[in-house]
């Protein structure tokens, strides 16, 4: 496919169904799963992106809108998180670890100059950022509470030593908490051996230079660790000082 080709084609719709059917008959003769859940989620993505896409026409036009499209997706990724560590008090302070996440990355990217502040370069760094933040945040809570469910022995054997209720439970999350890291941990030792992240795609087919492409990926790359890294230590906090809990306060 040429680079000056439409994407949109007959063709990219025909095989994104063909794909779509395939997946749900292996998932379902293979695998017993729902015969509808992988068409089910393919459609949903289908009409999510075009929606997103008819706004970002728009808002991307000027900078205040693009604002307005950056706070959406915070707080859309703010309930996503707290919904996804099925906390049942205080799922809503992951938002704290989301920001924290944002907040050591996009100033330095913008102070810095190597993001411009437009909304066409902001809100997609932003975007890539906020979702793998999101999911580390969301998975490291989870892990966490898991691990006090499971470990509730231990933190009482510790307590009983003297030791403060914090550090206690931190004594059990921390190995969930170090879990939550490893899949972009893994996709960043194994970037451009293994596969070719969506970056270092999207920039190739825009651009035709690898040297760009390769450049956008590694800055990708290493903000998500940082902002990862932020966001499940924050995360591994507020679950160790009981603001993120399983059970009443």
């Amino acid at each position: 496919m040429s680079p000056h080709e439409p994407l949109l084609t007959p063709t990219l719709v025909a095989v994104c169904v063909v794909m779509a059917v395939l997946a749900a008959l292996v998932n379902r003769v293979v695998l017993h799963g729902s015969l509808w859940a992988p068409p089910g989620a393919a459609l949903r993505a289908a009409v999510q992106l075009a929606a997103v896409s008819a706004v970002l026409v728009v808002a991307l036009q000027q900078l205040w809108s693009s604002v307005v499209v950056l706070t959406m997706m915070f707080t859309v990724a703010s309930f996503t998180a707290a919904r996804r560590s099925q906390a049942l008090h205080g799922a809503g302070w992951l938002a704290v670890a989301l920001a924290a996440g944002m907040v050591a990355v996009i100033p330095l990217l913008l102070l810095t100059g190597i993001v411009p502040l437009a909304g066409v370069a902001l809100v997609p760094v932003f975007g890539i950022v906020l979702g793998g933040t999101m999911t580390a945040t969301a998975v490291a809570a989870r892990r966490a509470l898991d691990a006090l469910g499971e470990h509730h022995g231990e933190i009482e054997a510790a307590l009983s030593l003297g030791f403060s209720e914090r550090f206690s439970r931190m004594m059990v999350i921390q190995r969930p908490l170090s879990d939550a890291l490893i899949p972009n941990l893994d996709q960043a030792r194994t970037a451009g051996l293994v596969t070719l992240p969506g970056a270092f795609v999207g920039v190739l087919l825009a651009t035709g230079s690898a040297t760009q492409a390769g450049a956008v990926q590694v800055l990708v790359l290493v903000a998500l660790l940082l902002a990862q890294v932020c966001g499940v230590a924050v995360a591994g906090e507020l679950v160790a000082r009981g603001s993120i809990t399983r059970s009443d306060p």
